[in-house]
Parts: C-alpha cells; sequence; structure tokens
C-alpha cells in the first residue's frame, strides 16, 4: 500500500508539476526568444539613428522647431495611450511586478505591442531608458498569451507562466539566464517554490537556446558587454569593495528619496495637462542630446566610454543629475523604457567618481579604474534596486567577475544594508506603489469572507497552500481537511492540498468578479 501510493504521489508530481511546466516553459521560453531578437535587433538599429540625427540637428539647428512639433504629437499619442490603457504607463520591470503579483491587469496582446512600438519611439527620441524593461513586461505579456491561446482551461498556470516569461524576458535582454531566474523571483515574489523554480528555469532554459540560435543569424550580440578584462582584487584590497558599498548605498538612498520628489513636483504640484508634462521631458531630452549624447539614450554607450577613459570630476556630476532627474521623470510620466540600464549607467559614473579619487590618491590603475566601476555597477542593484542576489549573479555572469565573488558580495551587501537602514523602497517598489494610487484613486475595496472546497482535478490539488499563486490580498485562514486519515504531514509540517479540502478564505478586491475567476481557476467552480 505504502509503495503504491508512492508511485501515485510520483505520477501525481510529474503530471500535475514537471510536464505542464516543461511545455508552458517551451511556449513562453521560444516565443518570448524570437520576439526579443527581433526587439533588440531593431532598438540597435533604431539608436543608431537616434544618434545620427543629434549629430545631424547640431550642424542643422534650423530643423530642431520642426522637430519639437513632431515630439509634441508624440506626446499626444503617448498621454492618448495612457488614457485608454494606463496599465501601460512607464518602466517595464515595475508593470510587470504588478502583474505577477496580481495586482494590475492588463490585456496581453494589446500590451506587447504598444510596448514594442512605443519603447522603440523612446529609443528613437534618446529617452534616457533601456530595453530590459519592455522585454521583461513583453515576455509577462506572451507568459499569459501562451496560456490564454494555447490551455484556457489551465489558467491557473497564468501567474506562473508569466514569471517564466519575464526571466526569459530579462535573460535574453541581458545575456544573464542565472540572473533572469534570481531577478524575477526576487524582485516580484519574494519567494521559492518548485513550481516558479521550474516553470522559470525551462522558460530560461528554452529562451536562451533560442537566442543562441537566432542572434548569430541576424547579427544580434547575446552579451551586454564584451571583453571584460578585471584584476583580481587582494584580500589587503577588500576595503575598496567596503568603501564602495556604502557610497552607493548613502547615493541610492539621496536617490530614492528624489524620486519622491520629482513625483511631488511634476506629479502633483505641476498643474497642466499630461500632455505638456511629456511634452516637456522630450524637449529636455532633445536640448540635452544637442548639447551631449551622453546625457540621454540607453546608457550602454556611456558605460562603455567610461571604462575606456576618464572624465572630469565637473562633468561627471553633471551627467549623474541629468541622467538621474531626466529617468526619473520620464519613469514618472510613464515614458514606455526600463530603468535597469540607465541604473546601471548612473551607478557607473557614481563608481567613475570614485575610481577618479582612487587614481588619484594612490597612483594611475587603469584596470582598477574598471573594476571600481563594475563593482559600483553591482552595487547599485543591490541598493538601488534591493535586489543583492540578483547583483551578486549579475556581476558573475556579465561582468566576469568569477575571480572577484567576494568584492562584489561586499558591495552587495553594504548598498543593500545602507537603504534598508534607512527603510527606502526599491525604486521599481516606489514606481508600482505610486502607480497603484493612481489606477485605484477614488475606488473603494470590498472585503470578502468566505469558504471555498477544492475541486476533484482542479489545479490547487497536490499543491502546499504557500506554493499557490492565490489572489491579490488574499489569505487562507484555515483548512478542514477531507479526509484526515489518509493524509502524511510532510517534511515541511505542512499537507497538500486534496480535493474536498474546505478552505476558509479573506480577501479584499476592487473587482470581486475577476477576483472570483482568479481564484476558481484554482479551486475550481464552486456551486
Amino acid at each position: 500500500m505504502r509503495l503504491s501510493a508512492k508511485l501515485k504521489g510520483y505520477k501525481r508530481f510529474l503530471y500535475n508539476l514537471i510536464i505542464p511546466a516543461i511545455i508552458f516553459g517551451f511556449i513562453t521560453g521560444f516565443l518570448t526568444a524570437v520576439l526579443i531578437v527581433l526587439y533588440k535587433l531593431l532598438a540597435e538599429h533604431v539608436i543608431k539613428l537616434s544618434m545620427l540625427g543629434y549629430e545631424l540637428l547640431r550642424d542643422h539647428l534650423y530643423f530642431v522647431p520642426i522637430v519639437l512639433i513632431a515630439f509634441y504629437f508624440i506626446s499626444w499619442l503617448i498621454s492618448y495611450v495612457h488614457r485608454v490603457h494606463p496599465n501601460i504607463k512607464g518602466g517595464g520591470i515595475a508593470t510587470s511586478v504588478g502583474i505577477l503579483r496580481g495586482i494590475i491587469t492588463f490585456k496581453w496582446l494589446r500590451n506587447v505591442i504598444e510596448v514594442f512600438l512605443l519603447s522603440l519611439l523612446s529609443f528613437l527620441i534618446g529617452v534616457p531608458v533601456g530595453n530590459e524593461g519592455p522585454s521583461v513586461q513583453m515576455g509577462t505579456a506572451l507568459g499569459r498569451g501562451g496560456v490564454y491561446t494555447f490551455a484556457k482551461k489551465h489558467r491557473a498556470w497564468d501567474r506562473y507562466t508569466m514569471t517564466g516569461g519575464a526571466c526569459a524576458g530579462f535573460s535574453v535582454a541581458t545575456g544573464a539566464p542565472i540572473s533572469g531566474i534570481i531577478f524575477a523571483i526576487e524582485e516580484a515574489h519574494q519567494r521559492i517554490s518548485p513550481t516558479i523554480m521550474m516553470v522559470a528555469s525551462s522558460s530560461v532554459v528554452f529562451a536562451s537556446i533560442t537566442s543562441k540560435v537566432l542572434s548569430p543569424i541576424f547579427g544580434v550580440s547575446t552579451v551586454l558587454f564584451e571583453g571584460l578584462s578585471l584584476p583580481t582584487l587582494s584580500v589587503s584590497g577588500y576595503w575598496i569593495p567596503l568603501v564602495i558599498g556604502i557610497v552607493i548605498g548613502i547615493f541610492g538612498v539621496f536617490f530614492l528619496g528624489y524620486y519622491k520628489l520629482i513625483h511631488k513636483l511634476i506629479g502633483e504640484k505641476l498643474r497642466i495637462s499630461n500632455r505638456l508634462k511629456i511634452f516637456i521631458i522630450l524637449s529636455l531630452t532633445l536640448v540635452l542630446g544637442l548639447i551631449s549624447t551622453d546625457f540621454i539614450s540607453t546608457g550602454h554607450a556611456l558605460i562603455d566610454d567610461l571604462m575606456s577613459g576618464k572624465m572630469a570630476f565637473y562633468v561627471l556630476l553633471i551627467i549623474i543629475l541629468v541622467r538621474s532627474s531626466l529617468t526619473i521623470s520620464a519613469n514618472e510620466r510613464g515614458v514606455l523604457g526600463g530603468t535597469f540600464l540607465p541604473m546601471l549607467a548612473i551607478g557607473a559614473s557614481v563608481g567613475a567618481l570614485l575610481a577618479n579619487g582612487y587614481t588619484s590618491l594612490l597612483g594611475e590603475n587603469e584596470m582598477m579604474y574598471t573594476l571600481i566601476i563594475v563593482l559600483s555597477m553591482c552595487a547599485s542593484i543591490a541598493g538601488v534596486m534591493k535586489c543583492p542576489l540578483t547583483a551578486i549573479i549579475f556581476g558573475i555572469e556579465v561582468f566576469s567577475c568569477v575571480e572577484n565573488i567576494i568584492p562584489v558580495i561586499i558591495v552587495s551587501l553594504f548598498s543593500y544594508l545602507i537603504t534598508e537602514m534607512f527603510g527606502v523602497k526599491s525604486i521599481n517598489d516606489s514606481a508600482l506603489e505610486l502607480r497603484l494610487e493612481e489606477l485605484n484613486k477614488d475606488k473603494v475595496a470590498s472585503v470578502v469572507d468566505t469558504y471555498v472546497t477544492v475541486n476533484k482535478g482542479s489545479f490547487a490539488v497536490g499543491k502546499q497552500i504557500r506554493d499557490i499563486f492565490w489572489p491579490a490580498n488574499l489569505f487562507v485562514l484555515s483548512v478542514k481537511k477531507a479526509s484526515s486519515d489518509s493524509e502524511e504531514v510532510d517534511e515541511h509540517g505542512g499537507k497538500a492540498l486534496r480535493a474536498g479540502d474546505e478552505l476558509h478564505i479573506q480577501y479584499s478586491t476592487f473587482d470581486n468578479e475577476s477576483t472570483e475567476d482568479e481564484l476558481y481557476a484554482i479551486v475550481g467552480i464552486q456551486k
């Protein structure tokens, strides 16, 4: 009997987890990779076209009024899309986090099309936003599209496949598959489970394979930074990452406070239409781009420049202030694009300041100059984005810091601890919080206290309560087992749900109908 029960358990594990996770992972990973490779190809050409356009405008300033008129119509287009589809606004990662947590709703196909086109428009204008955010958001949308198109009866897998799509999008955009898995888990769900790991890992594997096949065909790079050669820091030099971590952590506190300040100034104090606010941001981008392209665009070229040569102290300060202000303003007003790469560029600029100070005090050392910039970028991921594990893995995968893993851990730890000590939220959580305030303004949430029964063959059968993505703000208060005699307590001290179990639940929602649909997809239709 015990052998038969174990075989039954293995079979249930295979059909309830392994096979669906691999199938959904393949669909999501493949589709995401195909789209993101195409997106990276177009984005690369659009960014080159943008830089060429700014060069031509500097030589022919009489075209500037015509460009400003075009920017006004673009501002009208962006504000119109925001009005009819408010959930598409801003940085893709913050939006994806809200979707994955179940607190933002969206239409997946429309989301893919609008994010694809509007983010390319942002790159053409030169707004300092990146392509990793839209890649994550489009991957998230394709995760839902795979379930809704190929498996409507299995909608309970929706948020798992969207998580896989987010991981795949980040992986293909940055060339960092492990970081993609860790980033989505650490940032979006802040927990781990077998189901999350299976879907996320399989999605990333299939996306990475597809990307490696397609990228050489289209001439798209699979890595974010190439040819990095860094010195190995000795134990006697570990004071350097300690200083970097503390400085970037303090900078992160001021930066995240600056984010809220700009929101108050632009979002609340500036009493003009959203269209005009966006037009002002685009116009400032144009003016700053005419002065120097270091102030605009994704920041990738700026990072390359910083690693290859020094900049004057005052120039770096201006770049940090200008890029911080413009990136935050664009994100706050919902201009499409990511903040991950721009934050790396800002972190690299702060790192260049520290590197200048190091070389001035201790003598010229080109290799150490580059290492300090790389460690500063890792620290910015840990502190400003509040993702220390992602920072460590990213440092190994993208920046080739295998020999400097302890310094990477040190900068990530202290940068994160400084921001934690001051109680500031990550840039994505701050953006999401402000977005939710805007979306749910003047709405009243209803609180529901009820009971549901786990139906036979439903998604919840065989899964732990903690491993299920319940609707947002839903709590399982108690479980009345259908039959306690046949149940065995697992090694974690809990029991998997079985058909017939009655759950006492409580939740708050702004849309009870959609919450019930999501709940019934998990436990089955209730009588």
